[in-house]
């Protein structure tokens, strides 16, 4: 028998059962991890700024700090004389232009010198500079008392000399109150400066600084007062036998140079004393 034309068609229904709780992916996983890296990296930076002193986290700092080496007297030359030349007229990147027999000058290359004498002064008087930094360095070790006074002072090689840093610290100033008259402490750093400026024969320069004050004042202290702090230390240093001709200069610098982000911050109190290059 024919199908029924007048069936009713046949209708099926499929459903889609979604279960709670499936799989989420391990995304939130990643995420965890890099905030736990975070974290211990807070945590390792605020450890290092409560456990190193100023010098030390300047070390840490430069470490990151990513440069590019530059010697300004070699090209860096992947040759049997590294960029050097045998021929004094031949103008390579490292060695200049010589000009022995074309073109004679006063220069040291042109007369065929090869600089040796200049060389080993320049390392000798940079091997006086760091012994002097080497023997700074090493007061810190020597009592407690000369910890807690080291904690004032700071230290760099530069182009211009050894430069030794004293700055106050909070409840630690190295003057009383915003005078020129020095605390206890920084007698004592005037002495230990003084020793060990003696192991040199270098000239002395002295730079003083101060934080800005506020623009409110009738009268801004800053360049006398940083005037004579330079000059108070000149006297200490002179006063711990420090013989008065190695004094070169004394600079007040109001507070034209802050060490620090914030100008009225008391970080920028502070005194340099430069053991100058001798050529400057």
């Amino acid at each position: 028998m024919a199908g029924q034309s007048n069936a009713a068609p046949v209708i099926i229904k499929r459903k889609k059962i979604i279960k709670g709780g499936g799989h989420h992916g391990g995304a939130w996983k990643v995420a965890y991890a890099d905030f736990v890296t975070a974290m211990m990296a807070f945590f390792m930076l605020m450890w290092l700024l409560n456990a190193t002193t100023e010098k030390q986290r300047k070390g840490i700092a430069d470490y990151f700090n990513p440069t590019i080496p530059v010697n300004r007297i070699s090209g860096g030359g992947d040759g049997a004389f590294g960029g050097d030349s045998i021929f004094s007229e031949q103008s390579l990147t490292k060695s200049g232009t010589g000009a022995s027999a074309q073109q004679p000058t006063e220069e040291s290359q042109a007369r065929g010198d090869t600089g040796s004498a200049e060389a080993a002064a320049a390392e000798a008087e940079k091997q006086a500079l760091e012994k002097v930094e080497a023997a700074l360095s090493a007061k810190a070790g020597e009592s407690m008392t000369m910890q807690s006074v080291m904690r004032h002072v700071t230290s760099r090689v530069t182009d211009e000399g050894l430069v030794i840093e004293i700055f106050d610290l909070p409840y630690a100033p190295l003057f009383l109150d915003e005078t020129a008259e020095p605390s206890r402490e920084t007698k004592k750093l005037a002495a230990l400066i003084a020793e060990v400026l003696m192991l040199a024969t270098n000239q002395v320069a002295v730079n003083g600084h101060v934080r800005s004050y506020p623009i409110t004042l009738l009268q801004n202290p800053a360049w006398d007062l940083s005037t004579a702090r330079a000059q108070a230390m000149r006297g200490m240093l002179e006063g711990d036998d420090l013989p008065a001709a190695r004094i070169d200069r004394i600079s007040g610098h109001a507070d034209r140079k802050p060490a620090t982000a914030d100008p009225s911050a008391l970080r920028n109190n502070r005194l340099e004393v430069i053991l100058l290059r001798k050529n400057r």
